[in-house]
């Protein structure tokens, strides 16, 4: 009997809690089966210790079996280079099926890329939809869920964005939150890591900011930097900053002027920065994934956007979304701050089992000797 080949991509932080996983799933069923084979490919979408390394010691993840090392650059060049490079590992391995996470430009790359040379293709985090088409998220996520071949959903309702999009209901299997699967199997050990100095549990807020229309312009960045210093008047606020970030607080001369109150800290790696999560009193960001995380965990999160991908973070969760505006993300903060962490309202299937159920579907139908 020949044997299965599984490719799975991970190309970008958030990536990386994503497949954790799924690899573990796949590992377990290896024990109980030689049907299969599995690789983990790191395009480097991401890279050095901070943004990459370190998650795979923490997450207990084997080392990626190929790494790409495409690197930064623009959309273009970046998803050019990644499908590169990623065809040549798809002509050398040949596998039946390559399963990507999330919506970075990797997931998007590598889709197009195996679908191109007639490999399957399984979209985890698939039908989530902000109606922006001014993120490139949302195009990577439009595209990728219109070439898969199965596509597994966090929620009912990014299954109900797919079937509104004409994909056969076949093709979608409500699964669960791999990302949330990694938190909760890790919570204990993020709980134990220390706090920044000078901090204490449920007494500061946690801020994080990356994305460019936030962040690339001087009129938008410095209004929610000041915002967020007005805030620390009233609690401390710790800025775990995004390389890309800094280097635009830099260049737009924000330091010295705006930054003063808020606590910036070097980005940190996974374990560290949950256990901040976990225990701050308040989250301000405009991530997608911490709308997730923070709703597992009872934290009040303000997300400065005006839209999410996420609505069920805001319909069940903790979360709220807030915009630019700093009259309004002053007031929201207020009303948080006010009202204290909550107990999690915790979505369906958000049991931890995901990565397990993407696997069994995967397998499905084949049968393993021993």
């Amino acid at each position: 009997m020949p044997l299965i080949k599984f490719i799975v991509v991970a190309g970008a932080r958030p990536n990386f809690m994503k497949v954790a996983s799924i690899m573990e799933a796949f590992s377990r069923q290896h024990a109980a089966s030689d049907g299969f084979t599995c690789s983990l490919v790191h395009t480097g979408q991401h890279y050095g210790r901070s943004m990459s390394d370190d998650f795979f010691t923490e997450l207990r993840m084997p080392q990626p079996d190929i790494n790409l090392a495409v690197g930064s650059g623009s959309h273009a060049e970046q998803t050019a280079r990644v499908m590169i490079a990623f065809e040549k590992e798809c002509l050398a391995q040949r596998p039946d099926w390559v399963v990507v996470v999330g919506d970075v430009n990797s997931t998007l790359a590598c889709s197009v890329t195996a679908k191109k040379l007639g490999i399957r293709v399984a979209h985890v985090e698939a039908g989530l939809r902000s109606r922006d088409m001014s993120m490139p998220e949302e195009i990577n996520r439009l595209c990728t869920d219109a070439i898969s071949d199965l596509l597994f959903t966090t929620d009912r309702q990014a299954g109900d964005n797919l079937r509104d999009e004409g994909i056969a209901a076949e093709k979608i299997e409500f699964v669960g939150n791999t990302m949330i699967d990694t938190l909760l199997r890790n919570l204990d050990r993020a709980l134990a890591t220390s706090l920044p100095e000078g901090l204490s549990e449920n007494e500061y807020a946690v801020v994080t900011l990356h994305r460019p229309s936030n962040v690339d312009s001087p009129e938008q960045l410095g209004p929610i930097l000041r915002t967020l210093q007005q805030i620390s008047l009233r609690i401390p606020v710790v800025f775990p900053v995004h390389p890309r970030t800094r280097q635009q607080i830099e260049s737009f001369g924000l330091r010295a002027s705006v930054v003063e109150g808020i606590r910036l800290i070097p980005p940190l790696s996974y374990l560290p920065f949950i256990g901040l999560v976990a225990r701050a009193r308040m989250v301000l960001t405009d991530s997608g994934g911490i709308q997730e995380e923070t709703t597992v965990l009872g934290v009040p999160c303000l997300t400065m956007r005006d839209n999410t991908e996420r609505p069920i973070t805001c319909s069940v969760g903790t979360n709220r979304l807030v915009g630019t505006d700093p009259a309004r993300i002053l007031q929201s903060a207020e009303l948080a701050l006010s009202l204290g962490s909550t107990k999690p309202q915790i979505p369906e299937k958000w049991d931890g089992q995901a990565g397990q159920r993407i696997v069994a579907r995967l397998l499905d139908g084949h049968t393993f000797p021993g």
